[in-house]
């Protein structure tokens, strides 16, 4: 079977970790799966002269065995000497410590990619240590960066990310913040006037991504941020369209549980795009794509237009997604590898059915007004 999952950092990784643990339970033996993952590049940044790549570290840490699962970031066994140093030197930014495990992936990339050598191809490099059991393809070669408009009173001038792609973002009286910088140092605090994913516009998708696509007997749609995720994944032109016209089922996880985000500040950029923290209204965000779904129990007793009513446990209608319930909580390893499972059992069951849900309108609008 070849599987096509997008994600992003933390909680796409964590998920990922599930799939490939679930599908070693199902065949232990013959021929193994192959599992594509078009990583985002949009959470990218460049701190001390050093490219960095949030989100497809993440994944490969996390897949190689080197995360540090309790910090929730970064390298296990992680130290942090030339973060030190740099701060004592006054060298910003000081809210982002790149540990010194981290430090040598940074360093490696940077000169690579200096050289001349693509994201995609760096990447693979990358992966020769790691060997993380997926193929790992950025989302793009070219460099997207999500930003985040807010207001400009009262922001601290020093230690920001300075980055030619947020030029003309901002009106008078804003700021565009990099999103790491509104996410790591304000912890989303400012709120955001819109989130632009800069360059996504002229961006083309990575070799291999397309063909991943449209080859893949299943696609998968991991609980990772809907908006500066997956969101900004959707935003390289042609990636969506591709979405659309495989013949593979698309099957989401809620990255939504009781009205809450399952990780980090997602409702915090759900606002900024003007969508309720639901895991309804996340489905939205997808509905030109989405086969299936999979809620947390809580969300599926809830009375909203993707369930039969309340109680409902599964559901399919002309105008969605088959839609079924499942604790969404990844506390454990072993939970990942359930959620992982069930969405592989809704794939089967959108197969089997013949459920072929989503429209071909184009990308809802808090999704279509992202690329810049």
């Amino acid at each position: 079977m070849r599987i096509t999952a997008l994600s992003g950092g933390v909680g796409g990784a964590r998920f990922l970790r599930g799939l490939l643990d679930a599908l070693a339970e199902r065949r232990p033996t013959g021929p193994a799966d192959e599992v594509v993952v078009i990583g985002n590049t949009a959470d990218d940044v460049t701190l001390h002269g050093l490219r960095v790549c949030p989100d497809l570290d993440s994944v490969m840490y996390t897949l190689g065995g080197g995360a540090d699962d309790e910090r929730g970031w970064g390298r296990a066994g992680e130290t942090f000497a030339v973060a030190r140093e740099l701060a004592a030197h006054g060298d910003p930014p000081g809210w982002f410590s790149l540990g010194d495990r981290d430090l040598a992936t940074h360093v490696l990339r940077s000169r690579l990619l200096a050289e001349g050598a693509p994201l995609s191809a760096v990447t693979r490099r990358l992966c020769e240590r790691w060997r993380p059991g997926v193929e790992l393809l950025p989302m793009t070669d070219d460099r997207v960066e999500t930003h985040v408009v807010v207001d400009a009173a009262g922001l601290p001038e020093d230690g920001s990310v300075r980055s030619p792609l947020a030029e003309g973002l901002a009106g008078p009286g804003e700021r565009a913040l990099h999103f790491q910088e509104w996410w790591v140092r304000h912890h989303a605090a400012p709120a955001a006037r819109r989130i632009a994913v800069a360059g996504a516009r002229a961006a083309r998708p990575g070799p291999g991504v397309l063909e991943a696509l449209a080859g893949a007997d299943v696609v998968l749609l991991p609980p990772s941020n809907p908006v500066v995720s997956l969101g900004a994944v959707l935003a390289v032109p042609g990636l969506r369209e591709a979405l659309r016209t495989t013949s593979a089922p698309v099957v989401g996880v809620s990255p939504v549980v009781g009205g809450a985000p399952v990780r980090g500040m997602a409702d915090a950029c759900l606002r900024a795009v003007g969508v309720p923290t639901t895991a309804a209204a996340v489905a939205g965000l997808y509905a030109d794509v989405l086969d299936g779904w999979l809620v947390h129990p809580s969300d599926a007793l809830q009375d909203d237009p993707l369930t039969d009513g309340p109680g409902a446990e599964e559901s399919t209608s002309p105008a969605g997604p088959l839609v079924r319930a499942e604790p969404l909580l990844m506390t454990t390893p072993a939970d990942a590898a359930r959620i992982a499972a069930a969405a592989l059992d809704v794939a089967e069951s959108v197969r089997g059915l013949d459920l072929r849900s989503r429209s071909r309108a184009g990308a809802p609008a808090a999704h279509a007004g992202l690329a810049a």
